[in-house]
């Protein structure tokens, strides 16, 4: 077996193997390795078509492993706090917000998640202040129905970032370490409102008895139900004969007495 052989079963267990990959980076990298095992098979065996094509392919392979390996970098980075936010930019869009606009609504369909560039933000319902490398308006995108959890309003004129559902979707699936990093921010924003909330209640030791006119009802209704049951088992009795009435209206009156002192 020639050296031209061995590289084009090489080169097509390679190209098996990409279409066995489920992540992307993995699959670049064996795509580089198949370009390369084909571009040899096609030197040897003077296959130009095949040549020319995995000379053109392999370039790209390598590119994009390239952007992808830099993307996922600069994500684990920003759920860290990474200052420097730039590489983002090509994946996103920039809007420019005004003091007193609506970023969004409480309760509206959520579509994009967003990064504070510059400026001053504030989530009306808890008051929650956000600066510059903040993330915001990722809860919707795990909600059930995708609806916002707060409205965020903008109190200093400021430049938001501003990437979509679909874009963090593929970076799930491109590489599960975003998912974890992802994760660990949703994580980190549930932990600073479990604070703030623990904070709050700091300030009530002991919650007044808010409940206590609807207690009094169910108690009420509760008396009620008891009366109308031994009315009806007066009745019953009464029904049958043998059953002495005197006593038993007695019962009545006196039941009868209780239920206008409830109502």
């Amino acid at each position: 077996m020639s050296v031209a052989d061995v590289s084009g079963y090489v080169a097509a267990v390679l190209v098996f193997m990409t279409f066995y990959m489920k992540t992307m980076i993995p699959l670049r990298i064996v795509g580089i390795c198949s370009n390369c095992a084909f571009i040899m098979y096609g030197y040897l065996d003077i296959l130009y078509p095949v040549l020319i094509l995995h000379l053109i392919l392999l370039p790209l392979n390598s590119l994009r492993l390239c952007e992808m390996l830099k993307l996922t970098k600069r994500v684990r980075e920003v759920t860290r706090g990474d200052p420097n936010m730039d590489w983002i930019k090509p994946f996103t869009s920039t809007r420019h917000v005004q003091p007193g606009e609506k970023v969004f609504h409480r309760g509206e369909p959520g579509q994009d998640m967003f990064v504070v560039i510059s400026g001053h933000f504030r989530l009306v319902e808890t008051g929650i202040e956000l600066k510059a490398r903040d993330v915001v308006g990722e809860f919707a995108l795990l909600t059930r129905k995708r609806s916002r959890t707060q409205t965020l309003e903008c109190t200093e004129a400021g430049i938001l970032l501003q990437i979509t559902y679909g874009q963090v979707e593929q970076l799930f699936f491109q590489d599960p370490r975003f998912g974890f990093d992802f994760l660990r921010l949703i994580a980190h924003r549930l932990l600073q409102n479990n604070e703030r909330l623990e904070r709050l209640l700091a300030h009530y030791p002991s919650a007044p008895e808010v409940y206590r006119p609807q207690r009094q009802c169910v108690l009420s209704h509760l008396e009620k139900s008891l009366t109308l049951r031994n009315e009806s088992r007066v009745v019953r009795h009464i029904k049958l004969g043998g059953c002495a009435v005197g006593s038993y209206g007695a019962s009545i009156s006196d039941l009868a007495e209780d239920w206008r002192r409830l109502d």
